[in-house]
């Protein structure tokens, strides 16, 4: 009997500091075990993201997108702690340095992107560093629910939504198809046929002809789906002549 009213006894100081603990994460004020648990929580959440980014090959990985998210989630506290410190406001003004951030994180956006012979890469990543700045500022402010479903919401529109659009087949992309052949071509109507049995749209071409080492060069600007398969249709394209060379590249 004495053993039990000795646990009990060793339990209530426990849960008195669990109690404590929650009662300052919670809190509107900035304190010490919120500041953490929200850091924690903002760099978990950017981690997620940074997984999911980096499985795909991008240049922002794991390390970015958590900095990202607990770099903003710490402009709120700041946005936060500042007032309430200095001009005795309860509440802060969490307002004044998040707008900034949002401002700011324009930058790494940018620099996420890549621009390829008139084509640009990394606007998703663009746009999941700014959300992904956002949920740390919603950290910052106590939205812990809100911060994880957005997270989750995240995940599932990177990951669900692109395996439904490979499936679907949305989206086209603009290509460029050089061929290098014997011969002088001037007929290419074939070629013509060619893309459109494999329902490749040509929206231009341009022809170079090279009289004295008698060669034929053939660029043609193509429309077609992304994550088009172009192996079956170079193989009927180099049966068209004698072919020297054949290249694929982006649109420019």
């Amino acid at each position: 009997m004495f053993g039990g009213v000795k646990n009990s006894v060793n339990l209530l100081p426990m849960e008195q500091i669990l109690s404590s603990l929650v009662t300052e994460i919670n809190s509107p004020e900035v304190n010490l075990a919120g500041a953490v648990f929200k850091l924690l929580l903002s760099m978990v959440l950017g981690v997620l993201v940074g997984l999911e980014r980096k499985r795909k090959g991008q240049i922002a990985g794991v390390r970015t997108f958590a900095l990202i998210s607990m770099g903003a989630c710490m402009a709120m506290l700041l946005s936060i702690y500042v007032p309430q410190v200095y001009l005795g406001l309860k509440n802060g003004d969490p307002g004044r340095i998040a707008a900034q951030v949002i401002t700011g994180i324009g930058f790494l956006g940018a620099g996420a992107m890549i621009h390829m012979k008139g084509s640009v890469r990394g606007l998703t990543t663009a746009a999941g560093i700014w959300m992904t700045a956002t949920i740390g500022m919603a950290v910052g402010v106590g939205m812990y629910l809100c911060s994880i479903i957005a997270t989750a919401m995240i995940l599932l529109t990177l990951i669900a939504f692109q395996v439904y659009e490979n499936r679907a087949r949305l989206g086209q992309e603009n290509r460029v198809v050089k061929m290098v052949v014997h011969g002088i071509v001037s007929d290419i109507t074939p070629y013509r046929d060619v893309f459109g049995r494999h329902s490749v749209h040509l929206s231009t071409f341009y022809i170079n002809y090279d009289y004295e080492q008698n060669l034929t060069e053939l660029n043609f600007v193509v429309l077609a789906p992304t994550h088009r398969n172009y192996l079956p249709m170079f193989q009927d394209l180099r049966l068209l002549g004698q072919t020297r060379s054949l290249t694929l590249s982006s649109g420019t």
